[in-house]
């Protein structure tokens, strides 16, 4: 059981160093596809959060331990949930960018089922998750061996999601974003049935005006996993406009 946030660094260039933050309930390993693609022109990291019990703290109290885990580091690329995450750091000028894919900063921004993303704890762990559930967030078939990416798949994996689900609500949400100085990107699968496509509208109101936004064709909600290629190609030219970062001193 993970007690504390783990990192894995991928070989990369001399590019920007960029963490991988997933969802409520997904491995940070499904972005291995994405960050091998990306470590010719960056530094990609991986980030697992912490497990069961551990995972009972809000997306502030996490992006507090990823930045500790992580120290200093140029960008993120955040999917659903990990935008909270993502949103915490660039509030605190932990970060000069961040690449939201299909994600969000306040649950408002997900409409009236906001409301309820308490209840996707419950789900994990009653629903129990497989194939079907991985295929459904996906918008396609996901083999066998490689649904654990996707979905909570093991008993703790959906205990902690349980955890982690029930303490979104138990801290204020990140401030918007809109006037800070930070390289905001934002795309979008036009197939994703947990964080619809009119979920980019809200959040992008939220972040600098003129913040780029991409529609991918026949994606769900994990780009990242199914479409690595086209996330590839939109995030690059973005990971080569930031410079590496200076100065960032590791939380306590």
């Amino acid at each position: 059981m993970r007690r504390v946030v783990e990192l894995t660094e991928l070989d990369g260039g001399l590019g920007p160093r960029v963490l991988m933050l997933p969802g409520l309930g997904a491995r940070g390993s499904g972005f291995r596809a994405l960050a091998e693609r990306l470590s010719e022109v960056a530094r990609p990291v991986l980030v697992e959060y912490p497990e069961g019990r551990h995972a009972a703290c809000g997306a502030g109290a996490l992006a507090r331990q990823v930045l500790t885990a992580a120290g200093a580091v140029d960008a993120v690329v955040a999917s659903s949930f990990g935008g909270m995450v993502a949103g915490h750091l660039a509030a605190a000028g932990a970060v000069r960018g961040v690449a939201f894919l299909g994600s969000f900063t306040r649950t408002e921004h997900l409409g009236l089922r906001g409301n309820a993303i308490a209840l996707m704890g419950p789900i994990a762990v009653l629903g129990r998750p497989g194939p079907f559930t991985a295929a459904l967030a996906s918008w396609k078939p996901i083999p066998k061996a490689r649904v654990p990416e996707v979905v909570p798949t093991t008993t703790l994996e959906r205990m902690t999601t349980l955890h982690r689900a029930f303490a979104i609500r138990g801290e204020p949400p990140p401030p918007e974003l809109r006037g800070l100085p930070v390289s905001c990107l934002c795309i979008q699968g036009d197939r994703d049935v947990l964080v619809p496509a009119s979920t980019m509208e809200r959040l992008a109101a939220s972040l600098p005006p003129g913040t780029p936004r991409h529609l991918l064709r026949g994606a769900g909600h994990v780009p990242y996993f199914t479409h690595p290629e086209a996330c590839a190609r939109l995030l690059t030219p973005w990971l080569d406009a930031l410079a590496p970062a200076h100065g960032i001193e590791t939380a306590a």
